[in-house]
């Protein structure tokens, strides 16, 4: 009987992969909102997990049957040239190994063609967010179908990607948890948005091509949310930056490391907490009430910065300041002048201050001024300046 192929043979060239075999189903993903890297490695290794299995029971089964040709195959004829003629069975046997050999050399083309799909469609959804570099030193872990765990792990020990979510080391290193990929990105997504409404310059908030910008990072690293960054730059711009002049005056006066033109970085410094900058530009709004308030000369009032946070101790606020420092600068001065003329305790800015603004010595104020309104009234019968009208008040902040 002839023998159709020889036993054992291996035709050239390998096997074309099925065509129409869906091997992963494509990622759904948000046009907003950005997977995990646990979440995104999972959905592609759930499509080729099967394949990872199959390609192992194939090659278990080819190896079976490697050893078993080896030792049915025909030994060399005598001197006569005598040949072993193949059963119809082993002939059979024989195809059957031949075919199995071709299935698992298109088994394994499917596998690595669903290793670079899964690749590819991992790049894509990456590279929406400016983040396929990442994926640049796993590649071959991605292609040979690795799992979860392990391409995890590499992906997250890459110096491309330990670049790109730096501040999670230093939020380990505060005590912090570190961000998620999800995390970290959504809240680079919320500070940019904030900048660009507030109107600062691009450089604050301009991204490179991995989508990464630098500034970002004290941010994160020192747990600022969002509302938080809001809140300093509203500081910054609106009670300091857009305020009246004398409000700068005062916050260099009374803090000479903060610059005029270092005032919003000052207050998105992460390290200066922002409870302590409300209280500086607080008090920088109280001294910027006074420096503004003019008496009848023309002579501005001063207050000290010691003297600024007792107001603001007190319940005063930059509003507050203002309406008590004019009423003061009015009728100051007169005040002066009267209780040098009847001999009395001279009637300075801390006594109003202490009565206008409620502060500790309000009684002995208001005493003093009442007996100098009605020594003048007793001799002249007329207005002081001072009267009750001009520096009267129910309570602090209330005129």
């Amino acid at each position: 009987m002839a023998v159709k192929k020889p036993a054992g043979a291996l035709p050239k060239g390998g096997g074309q992969a099925a065509s129409g075999t869906k091997l992963v189903q494509p990622i759904k993903s948000s046009a907003t909102k950005l997977d995990s890297t646990d979440q995104l490695v999972k959905k592609l290794q759930e499509g080729i997990a099967g394949l990872t299995k199959e390609e192992a029971r194939l090659s278990e089964i080819l190896k079976q049957e490697q050893e078993r040709l080896k030792g049915g195959g025909g030994g060399g004829g005598g001197g006569g040239g005598g040949g072993t003629t193949l059963t119809d069975e082993q002939i059979r046997e024989n195809e059957r190994a031949y075919q199995r050999q071709q299935d698992a050399i298109i088994e394994a083309e499917k596998k690595r063609r669903a290793g670079q799909s899964a690749y590819d469609l991992l790049l894509a959804e990456f590279n929406r967010y400016g983040l396929g570099t990442l994926l640049d030193d796993v590649k071959d872990l991605i292609v040979t179908g690795a799992d979860e765990a392990s391409l995890t792990l590499a992906l997250r020990q890459t110096k491309a990607y330990q670049a790109r979510f730096a501040a999670n080391k230093d939020r380990i290193n505060s005590g912090l948890r570190a961000l998620s990929e999800a995390e970290y990105v959504t809240l680079e997504d919320q500070y940019q948005n904030v900048m660009r409404n507030y109107g600062l310059p691009a450089t604050y908030y301009t991204k490179d091509a991995t989508g990464k910008q630098a500034g970002f990072e004290k941010f994160i690293a020192g747990d600022v949310s969002a509302s938080e960054l809001e809140d300093r730059i509203s500081i910054a711009q609106k009670r300091v930056i857009d305020a009246a002049p004398q409000v700068k005056e005062a916050l260099k006066q009374f803090y000479p490391d903060i610059k005029d033109g270092d005032i919003l970085a000052y207050t998105l410094d992460p390290t200066q907490g922002l409870a302590n900058i409300q209280k500086k530009v607080l008090a920088a709004e109280i001294g910027g009430a006074f420096l503004g308030a003019k008496t009848a000369s023309g002579a501005a009032l001063t207050t000290s910065l010691s003297r600024a946070e007792e107001f603001a101790r007190a319940g005063v606020t930059g509003e507050t300041a203002k309406q008590a420092a004019d009423i003061i600068a009015g009728g100051l001065e007169r005040g002066r002048q009267l209780t040098s003329f009847y001999g009395q305790e001279a009637y300075t800015q801390t006594t109003a201050e202490e009565e206008l603004l409620n502060l500790p010595g309000q009684t002995e104020a208001r005493e003093k001024r009442k007996k100098v309104i009605g020594l003048e009234k007793a001799n002249f019968g007329g207005q002081t300046g001072v009267s009750s009208g001009a520096l009267s008040q129910n309570r602090a902040g209330s005129y």
